[in-house]
C-alpha cells in the first residue's frame, strides 16, 4: 500500500493565508489528503473549470506553496521493528555518545530534546532480539545514565 502526499511549503500559516484565497486553501486541503485526485474531480469539488483549477495549482507550485508530490511507501518488510530509545545522559553535550550512535546502521534519527530526556533515538532493526542487543550496547555507553525503550506499534500519521 502506498499513499501519495503533497509536500507543502514551510511557510507559516499566516504567510499562506495572506498569499491565498479561500479557493486556494480548499485546493491545498484537498491535495494534502488526496494528492492523486484527477484535476477534473478537483475542479468539480471546488466549483471551477478544469483549466482554472489547473492554473491555480500551477500558481501554487510556482509560488513554492506546493513544493512537490511524493509517494509515502508503507513498511515493505514486515519483519522490521521500529522503536525509540529515550536517553538521559550523565552530562551534556556528549559528542562521544552521538559518535557511537552514528556508527549503528540501525539508528535512523537522533534528536536532542529539552526536558527530562536528553536524546530521542529512532531505530529500525530486524527483530526484538536485535533491538535488545542494540539497547544493551547503548545502555552500557559511558555517559548514558538511563535508557527507556518504546516500540512503535503502528504509525497512525506520518509526514515528512
Amino acid at each position: 500500500m502506498y499513499i501519495i502526499t503533497v509536500i507543502l511549503s514551510a511557510l507559516s500559516k499566516v504567510e499562506i493565508m495572506q498569499d491565498t484565497d479561500a479557493i486556494d486553501r480548499t485546493i491545498l486541503s484537498i491535495l494534502s489528503r488526496e494528492a492523486r485526485i484527477p484535476m477534473k474531480s478537483l475542479a468539480g469539488r471546488i466549483g471551477l473549470s478544469r483549466s482554472a483549477t489547473t492554473e491555480r495549482v500551477n500558481r501554487l507550485e510556482k509560488a513554492g506553496i506546493i513544493r512537490g508530490y511524493r509517494a509515502d511507501i508503507g513498511q515493505l518488510d514486515e519483519g522490521q521493528v521500529h522503536a525509540f530509545l529515550l536517553l538521559t545522559l550523565k552530562k551534556t553535550p556528549s559528542i562521544g555518545v552521538l559518535d557511537r550512535l552514528a556508527g549503528f546502521s540501525s539508528v535512523r534519527k537522533v534528536s536532542s530534546v529539552s526536558g527530562q530526556l536528553d536524546l530521542v533515538v529512532e531505530v529500525e532493526v530486524g527483530s526484538i532480539n536485535a533491538l535488545n542487543e542494540l539497547r544493551n550496547e547503548v545502555a552500557t555507553m559511558e555517559n548514558v545514565d538511563d535508557l527507556t525503550t518504546s516500540i512503535v506499534l503502528r504509525r497512525d500519521i506520518e509526514r515528512s
